[in-house]
């Protein structure tokens, strides 16, 4: 009874930090799904955006100009690992790894030199904020992540249905097709990468304001949350949500599953100290999921429809 209870009071955080982090989740889905990338400039990204929203904020900022800047932040950091992938032609996966090594320097420079920098909900005006998530008012951090992941769902569905956004789905699903059409593959492979990262970055920057302080090595495994969440909302919600906007809402989803899961985990007594390999573990489970379906579900149909089949041509010989 005691595991119950301790599992509805953390439930609040759980969605609140799934709701955050399904908003990065969104910017992974742009370059794993829709550009069919491997970015690993998340993990550097995911702590820029935090650092330039806490810190302009400590300097009299207002907080949806810290938003925007964060924003910005991730876009440039998107932009560099394009200019990495296509103008020098390095991998993508390596041109994300070297500008993830670079915003670390860089983080820490954003922060005068400091690994991590507090801000006090009682002093700023905070868009979310963990002591509200369990407070139902309209500032409740559930609330007001929804809202946000509403609104980016509605603009990314808009955006990508225009000729630009469709060029870039286009790239994404078959570049050479794609050139052969007149479509700028290289800049399009930027534009992604930068408004992946971006959203990244505004991600920062909101679960900054909730948990209170910016951390150089608050995006680390961050990818792995991202693809965790991607992979958990086309496993649960894959053949109800076709649609391209409930594809981006059931990643969403996915990182509040993710996050819920994690907590069931350590309510039920694990150590927190094994929170990395409760997370590969769960994200393993979720990657084999559709393997194991194809493998066995669909060798059982074939198997059950031989069985038929070999039935039905024994009462027609009989």
């Amino acid at each position: 009874m005691q595991f119950f209870s301790n599992l509805l009071s953390a439930l609040p955080g759980a969605a609140a930090q799934g709701l955050i982090w399904g908003l990065m989740a969104i910017g992974v889905f742009i370059t794993f799904r829709v550009l069919n990338l491997a970015d690993l400039t998340v993990d550097g990204t995911m702590a820029t955006g935090g650092a330039v929203c806490i810190v302009l904020m400590t300097s009299g900022v207002n907080v949806w100009l810290a938003l925007l800047c964060a924003f910005l932040a991730g876009l440039l950091a998107g932009l560099v690992t394009g200019v990495l992938h296509t103008f020098m032609g390095i991998p993508a996966i390596l041109a994300g790894i070297l500008t993830q090594l670079a915003l670390f320097s860089i983080n820490l420079r954003i922060m005068d030199k400091r690994a991590n920098m507090a801000i006090n909900p009682n002093n700023y005006n905070l868009l979310v904020s963990l002591r509200d998530v369990k407070k139902l008012t309209i500032g409740n951090p559930i609330f007001v992540a929804a809202v946000f992941t509403v609104i980016v769902v509605a603009v990314l569905y808009w955006f990508f249905g225009t000729a630009l956004g469709s060029a870039i789905r286009a790239t994404g699903a078959n570049p050479n097709m794609s050139r052969a059409q007149g479509i700028n593959v290289d800049r399009n492979k930027v534009l992604g990468l930068m408004l992946s990262n971006g959203l990244v970055a505004l991600a920062s920057a909101l679960y900054c304001q909730y948990q209170g302080f910016a951390d150089v090595n608050a995006g680390r495994g961050a990818i792995v949350i991202g693809l965790a969440a991607v992979i958990i909302g086309e496993v649960v919600f894959g053949r109800i949500f076709r649609n391209f906007a409930l594809r981006l809402l059931g990643v969403s989803l996915g990182a509040v599953i993710y996050y819920v899961v994690i907590q069931v985990v350590l309510t039920a007594g694990l150590d927190t100290n094994d929170l990395k390999l409760i997370t590969a573990a769960v994200v393993a489970i979720f990657l084999a999921i559709p393997h194991w379906k194809g493998k066995y579900l669909k060798g059982a149909a074939k198997t059950v429809a031989k069985t038929g089949d070999a039935a039905k041509e024994a009462k027609g010989d009989a």
